[in-house]
Protein backbone atom coordinates (compact mmCIF):
# COMPACT_ATOMS: atom_id res chain seq x y z
CA UNK A 1 0.00 0.00 0.00
CA UNK A 2 2.86 2.35 0.79
CA UNK A 3 4.33 1.70 -2.60
CA UNK A 4 0.97 2.36 -4.23
CA UNK A 5 0.53 5.59 -2.28
CA UNK A 6 3.95 6.72 -3.38
CA UNK A 7 3.05 5.88 -6.93
CA UNK A 8 -0.15 7.91 -6.72
CA UNK A 9 1.79 10.74 -5.13
CA UNK A 10 4.34 10.58 -7.88
CA UNK A 11 1.58 10.58 -10.49
CA UNK A 12 -0.04 13.55 -8.77
CA UNK A 13 3.26 15.46 -8.88
CA UNK A 14 3.77 14.56 -12.51
CA UNK A 15 0.21 15.65 -13.30
CA UNK A 16 0.78 18.86 -11.42
CA UNK A 17 3.94 19.49 -13.35
CA UNK A 18 2.15 18.73 -16.61
CA UNK A 19 -0.62 21.12 -15.68
CA UNK A 20 1.91 23.79 -14.81
CA UNK A 21 3.67 23.17 -18.08
CA UNK A 22 0.38 23.48 -19.95
CA UNK A 23 -0.42 26.70 -18.12
CA UNK A 24 3.03 27.99 -18.93
CA UNK A 25 2.42 26.91 -22.48
CA UNK A 26 -0.87 28.80 -22.46
CA UNK A 27 0.88 31.80 -20.99
CA UNK A 28 3.51 31.49 -23.70
CA UNK A 29 0.73 31.38 -26.26
CA UNK A 30 -0.89 34.29 -24.52
CA UNK A 31 2.40 36.20 -24.84
CA UNK A 32 2.62 35.06 -28.41
CA UNK A 33 -0.74 36.67 -29.18
CA UNK A 34 0.25 40.11 -27.85
CA UNK A 35 3.48 39.70 -29.73
CA UNK A 36 1.38 39.12 -32.85
CA UNK A 37 -0.70 42.14 -31.87
CA UNK A 38 2.52 44.12 -31.53
CA UNK A 39 3.50 42.89 -34.93
CA UNK A 40 0.08 43.90 -36.23
CA UNK A 41 0.52 47.23 -34.51
CA UNK A 42 3.91 47.48 -36.12
CA UNK A 43 2.29 46.53 -39.42
CA UNK A 44 -0.35 49.12 -38.74
CA UNK A 45 2.50 51.50 -38.15
CA UNK A 46 3.83 50.49 -41.52
CA UNK A 47 0.41 51.11 -42.93
CA UNK A 48 0.53 54.47 -41.29
CA UNK A 49 3.91 54.92 -42.86
CA UNK A 50 2.34 53.68 -46.02
CA UNK A 51 -0.30 56.31 -45.42
CA UNK A 52 2.53 58.82 -45.30
CA UNK A 53 3.69 57.36 -48.55
CA UNK A 54 0.18 57.82 -49.77
CA UNK A 55 0.34 61.33 -48.43
CA UNK A 56 3.52 61.49 -50.36
CA UNK A 57 1.52 60.21 -53.28
CA UNK A 58 -0.91 63.01 -52.67
CA UNK A 59 2.03 65.36 -52.60
CA UNK A 60 3.06 63.92 -55.92
CA UNK A 61 -0.47 64.38 -57.11
CA UNK A 62 -0.34 67.83 -55.59
CA UNK A 63 2.84 68.47 -57.48
CA UNK A 64 1.12 67.08 -60.52
CA UNK A 65 -1.73 69.42 -59.84
CA UNK A 66 0.85 72.09 -59.35
CA UNK A 67 2.20 71.08 -62.71
CA UNK A 68 -1.24 71.47 -64.17
CA UNK A 69 -1.51 74.72 -62.30
CA UNK A 70 1.74 75.80 -63.85
CA UNK A 71 0.45 74.74 -67.22
CA UNK A 72 -2.73 76.63 -66.52
CA UNK A 73 -0.59 79.52 -65.43
CA UNK A 74 1.31 79.24 -68.64
CA UNK A 75 -1.93 79.13 -70.54
CA UNK A 76 -3.05 82.12 -68.54
CA UNK A 77 0.21 83.84 -69.39
CA UNK A 78 -0.40 82.98 -72.99
CA UNK A 79 -3.86 84.46 -72.68
CA UNK A 80 -2.37 87.51 -71.02
CA UNK A 81 0.41 87.72 -73.56
CA UNK A 82 0.76 91.19 -75.04
CA UNK A 83 -1.00 91.25 -78.39
CA UNK A 84 -0.44 93.49 -81.38
CA UNK A 85 -1.89 96.97 -81.47
CA UNK A 86 -5.16 97.19 -83.35
CA UNK A 87 -6.15 100.16 -85.46
CA UNK A 88 -9.24 100.79 -83.33
CA UNK A 89 -7.06 100.98 -80.21
CA UNK A 90 -4.77 103.66 -81.62
CA UNK A 91 -5.32 107.38 -81.78
CA UNK A 92 -3.43 108.37 -84.93
CA UNK A 93 -2.51 111.97 -85.69
CA UNK A 94 -0.01 113.68 -87.98
CA UNK A 95 1.95 116.92 -87.65
CA UNK A 96 4.43 118.88 -89.72
CA UNK A 97 7.95 118.36 -88.36
CA UNK A 98 9.94 120.00 -91.14
CA UNK A 99 12.98 121.90 -89.91
CA UNK A 100 13.88 125.12 -91.69
CA UNK A 101 16.74 124.58 -94.07
CA UNK A 102 16.00 120.91 -94.71
CA UNK A 103 15.91 119.92 -98.37
CA UNK A 104 13.11 117.44 -97.60
CA UNK A 105 9.89 117.94 -95.72
CA UNK A 106 9.02 115.77 -92.71
CA UNK A 107 5.68 114.73 -91.28
CA UNK A 108 5.65 112.93 -87.91
CA UNK A 109 2.81 110.49 -87.34
CA UNK A 110 1.82 109.79 -83.75
CA UNK A 111 0.23 106.55 -82.64
CA UNK A 112 -1.15 106.78 -79.12
CA UNK A 113 -2.33 103.66 -77.36
CA UNK A 114 -5.86 104.28 -76.12
CA UNK A 115 -6.98 100.65 -76.00
CA UNK A 116 -6.79 100.17 -72.23
CA UNK A 117 -4.01 97.56 -72.52
CA UNK A 118 -0.37 97.34 -73.54
CA UNK A 119 0.17 96.22 -77.11
CA UNK A 120 2.98 95.46 -79.53
CA UNK A 121 3.97 97.48 -82.57
CA UNK A 122 6.52 96.03 -84.93
CA UNK A 123 7.93 97.23 -88.21
CA UNK A 124 6.56 99.79 -90.60
CA UNK A 125 3.14 101.32 -90.99
CA UNK A 126 1.59 101.49 -94.42
CA UNK A 127 1.55 105.06 -95.73
CA UNK A 128 -0.26 106.33 -98.81
CA UNK A 129 -0.69 109.91 -99.94
CA UNK A 130 -3.85 110.92 -101.71
CA UNK A 131 -2.88 113.23 -104.54
CA UNK A 132 -4.37 114.95 -107.54
CA UNK A 133 -2.68 112.25 -109.61
CA UNK A 134 -3.96 109.31 -107.61
CA UNK A 135 -2.70 107.35 -104.62
CA UNK A 136 1.03 107.40 -103.94
CA UNK A 137 2.52 104.72 -101.65
CA UNK A 138 5.50 105.65 -99.50
CA UNK A 139 8.62 103.52 -99.76
CA UNK A 140 10.32 102.11 -96.66
CA UNK A 141 13.66 103.63 -95.73
CA UNK A 142 15.12 100.21 -94.92
CA UNK A 143 16.06 101.12 -91.35
CA UNK A 144 15.97 98.23 -88.89
CA UNK A 145 12.55 97.84 -87.32
CA UNK A 146 12.59 96.72 -83.68
CA UNK A 147 9.40 95.34 -82.08
CA UNK A 148 8.23 97.44 -79.14
CA UNK A 149 5.60 97.25 -76.45
CA UNK A 150 3.47 100.38 -76.43
CA UNK A 151 2.15 100.98 -72.93
CA UNK A 152 -1.43 101.99 -72.50
CA UNK A 153 -1.71 105.77 -72.78
CA UNK A 154 1.75 106.15 -74.34
CA UNK A 155 2.73 107.20 -77.85
CA UNK A 156 5.23 106.33 -80.53
CA UNK A 157 6.12 108.30 -83.65
CA UNK A 158 7.40 107.50 -87.10
CA UNK A 159 8.51 109.87 -89.81
CA UNK A 160 7.46 110.49 -93.41
CA UNK A 161 9.98 112.27 -95.60
CA UNK A 162 9.02 113.85 -98.90
CA UNK A 163 10.65 116.19 -101.40
CA UNK A 164 9.67 119.85 -101.21
CA UNK A 165 8.41 121.33 -104.43
CA UNK A 166 10.84 124.09 -105.30
CA UNK A 167 10.26 123.89 -109.06
CA UNK A 168 7.99 126.90 -109.17
CA UNK A 169 5.36 124.77 -110.88
CA UNK A 170 2.06 123.59 -109.51
CA UNK A 171 3.45 120.13 -108.83
CA UNK A 172 1.30 117.30 -107.52
CA UNK A 173 -1.27 118.40 -104.97
CA UNK A 174 -1.61 116.31 -101.78
CA UNK A 175 -5.17 115.91 -100.55
CA UNK A 176 -4.84 113.43 -97.71
CA UNK A 177 -2.78 110.88 -95.77
CA UNK A 178 -3.77 107.24 -95.27
CA UNK A 179 -2.04 105.33 -92.43
CA UNK A 180 -2.32 101.60 -91.80
CA UNK A 181 -0.68 100.39 -88.53
CA UNK A 182 1.78 97.48 -88.80
CA UNK A 183 0.17 94.06 -89.35
CA UNK A 184 -3.25 95.65 -89.72
CA UNK A 185 -5.59 96.02 -92.70
CA UNK A 186 -7.81 98.78 -91.33
CA UNK A 187 -6.60 102.25 -92.27
CA UNK A 188 -7.13 105.76 -90.96
CA UNK A 189 -7.39 108.76 -93.29
CA UNK A 190 -5.92 112.03 -91.99
CA UNK A 191 -5.49 115.56 -93.24
CA UNK A 192 -2.04 116.09 -94.71
CA UNK A 193 -0.16 118.57 -92.47
CA UNK A 194 2.88 119.09 -94.72
CA UNK A 195 3.53 121.13 -97.85
CA UNK A 196 0.65 121.33 -100.29
CA UNK A 197 2.44 119.83 -103.26
CA UNK A 198 5.12 117.42 -104.36
CA UNK A 199 7.40 118.06 -107.31
CA UNK A 200 6.48 116.22 -110.47
CA UNK A 201 8.73 113.19 -110.89
CA UNK A 202 9.63 110.96 -113.78
CA UNK A 203 7.75 108.10 -112.19
CA UNK A 204 10.89 106.00 -111.54
CA UNK A 205 9.94 105.45 -107.90
CA UNK A 206 8.12 106.96 -104.98
CA UNK A 207 9.79 110.15 -103.72
CA UNK A 208 8.05 109.68 -100.35
CA UNK A 209 9.85 107.62 -97.68
CA UNK A 210 8.50 106.17 -94.43
CA UNK A 211 10.59 105.16 -91.43
CA UNK A 212 9.90 102.37 -88.91
CA UNK A 213 8.18 102.81 -85.57
CA UNK A 214 10.25 105.08 -83.35
CA UNK A 215 12.05 106.73 -86.26
CA UNK A 216 10.74 110.15 -85.25
CA UNK A 217 10.89 111.90 -81.89
CA UNK A 218 8.72 110.28 -79.22
CA UNK A 219 6.51 111.95 -76.68
CA UNK A 220 4.15 111.00 -73.84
Amino acid sequence: MRVRKLTFAALAIVAGLSLTACQNGDEDMGQSAPSSASTASSTSGSSSSGGSDQDGGKDSAGKGSGGHGTAAGTGSNENDKVGKCRTDELEITAMDSTIDGDTDGTVAVQLKNGGGRDCVLSGYAGVDLKTSSGSLSAKRTGEKATPMTLKDGKSVYFGINYPINTSGGSGVRITGLVVTPPDETKSVTLDWPGADTLPVTDGSGSPVKVGPMGSAGQGG
